[in-house]
């Protein structure tokens, strides 16, 4: 009877009652299918439990899982299994909400950054998206106790149309001296926040200027009450379901808005990445979702989770002339209709929305405190693209796709685009997470791939694409 550790990490903000009801029935098909089940009783849900579950990694199975019962950080998963010496099966389960409804898990984004982080720390995943029932999750499981596990997936070969070289290199030079602002400290366990700023400045001649939380909080509450009150006026003329919103949090939406915004004009940022959690609505009482989308229809690109390189390719589309863009989670995947689901929870600009002028702003969907967008993502021709570390050769890689953005219900609390993918979605979902790509993409509407391979050819970086 083959061995297999099972793992559950999770966090406590998620929907834990579904994510254990999910563990329970993955380790009862497993069971069922002949494997002797190992691991904690529990969800693994802090450093303590996962302290506790190294051990039965330690003890040496046949088959390591990891169920990712709902998004956590990577550090748990980087202390389990850092040195692992086969291939983790990150098995990622469905999002079981109703439409409109908040992430219940957002298991698969939680299998993306735990595949960025192991696979940068020179580890191998595999993935394994679906729930206990379905009949493909028992065969890939099946094949799995007999030592077969999913391949890892490779992206295509870019060899397509490129544009001038000539146009390309002048968008590149125009990037040159441009300056990201930067709030706070990467995320712990959040792999992708974390960036080089002698590489940003040697391949895009792009800086980075710092901005303590503190000093920035500072900045908030030194907002005076007139000018808190005249740019509530002025977000509910361009958001007038901030109406309904409680005053309190307008308020101090509109006040995080001005400090973020005499913060880019007296440092004439380019783009700014903000460490929007936990200080934020813990020490400040707010979420800045609202307040980087006005800025971003201002027309600075903002970055969420302090998230450097996808601000630098956020600017790169932008020189690329790919106009306004969006930095996304992927979410969901609908295999069935070769559909994926690419999520943030309220930060986009309201003209990327469906409708622009029923961008509803509302709270934010996991801390219950204002104020963020919940609004359906405009339609039409996409492309998704990031700048990521390549931990095959060092230095950087750019990895581009495409779909249509179809119209349908905002799936998801904040702000979600249904993308149905030119490539196979499958194939796509499989390699973001086994290629160690980070769960941030930029989503842009406007099909600038040729310019991107030129700039990919330009800057000697590798290309992945889908």
């Amino acid at each position: 009877m083959p061995t297999v550790t099972l793992i559950p990490t999770a966090r406590a903000t998620f929907a834990v009652d579904a994510a254990r009801q999910r563990t329970a029935e993955a380790r009862a098909l497993i069971a069922e299918l002949g494997g002797d089940v190992r691991g904690p009783d529990g969800l693994v849900l802090n450093d303590r439990n996962a302290a506790q579950a190294t051990a039965f990694v330690e003890a040496g199975t046949d088959l390591v899982i990891n169920v990712c019962a709902t998004f956590c950080d990577a550090s748990p998963l980087l202390r389990l299994y850092r040195g692992l010496d086969r291939p983790l099966l990150l098995w990622a389960f469905r999002e079981p909400g109703q439409t409109g409804d908040r992430l219940w898990l957002n298991s698969l984004c939680g299998a993306n950054l735990a595949g960025h982080a192991l696979v940068r720390s020179g580890g191998s995943v595999r993935l394994l998206h679906g729930d206990p029932e379905e009949p493909q999750v028992r065969d890939v499981l099946r094949l799995a106790l007999r030592g077969v596990l999913p391949p890892a997936v490779p992206s295509q070969d870019p060899g397509r149309a490129r544009d001038d070289a000539g146009d390309v290199r002048r968008a590149l030079r125009s990037l040159r001296g441009r300056v990201i602002g930067l709030a706070g400290e990467a995320p712990a366990g959040f792999t992708p926040s974390e960036y080089d700023p002698a590489l940003l400045g040697r391949l895009l001649g792009l800086r980075v200027r710092a901005f303590g939380l503190e000093e920035l909080f500072g900045e908030v509450r030194g907002v005076g009450a007139a000018r808190r009150e005249a740019e509530v006026a002025a977000a509910v003329t361009a958001q007038p379901s901030l109406g309904d919103v409680d005053r309190s949090q307008a308020g101090l939406a509109a006040a995080t808005t001005a400090a973020l915004r005499d913060w880019s004009r007296r440092e004439s940022l380019a783009a700014i990445a903000v460490r929007c959690w936990p200080e934020f609505p813990v020490e400040l009482g707010v979420c800045p979702c609202s307040s980087l989308s006005r800025l971003a229809d201002e027309g600075t690109p903002t970055a969420c989770e302090r998230d450097v390189y996808g601000a630098a390719t956020m600017l790169l589309l932008e020189a690329l002339g790919a106009g306004p863009t969006y930095l996304v989670d992927t979410v969901d995947l609908d295999a069935s209709a070769n559909l994926i689901r690419v999520w943030h929870c309220g930060s986009a600009a309201t003209r990327l929305a469906a409708d622009p002028g029923h961008a509803t702003q509302s709270v934010h969907c996991n801390r219950k405190i204002g104020v963020a967008g919940n609004f359906a993502l405009r339609t039409g021709r996409v492309i998704l693209a990031r700048l990521a570390e390549d931990p095959a050769a060092g230095g950087l890689r750019l990895l581009v796709t495409s779909g249509e953005s179809v119209a349908e219900p905002n799936r998801f609390q904040g702000n979600t685009a249904a993308v149905r993918m030119d490539a196979d979605a499958e194939q796509y979902v499989h390699g973001l997470v086994t290629g160690g790509f980070p769960h941030h993409t930029v989503l842009a509407w406007a099909d600038v791939r040729p310019r991107l391979r030129a700039a990919a050819d330009l800057l000697g970086i590798p290309l992945r694409e889908w």
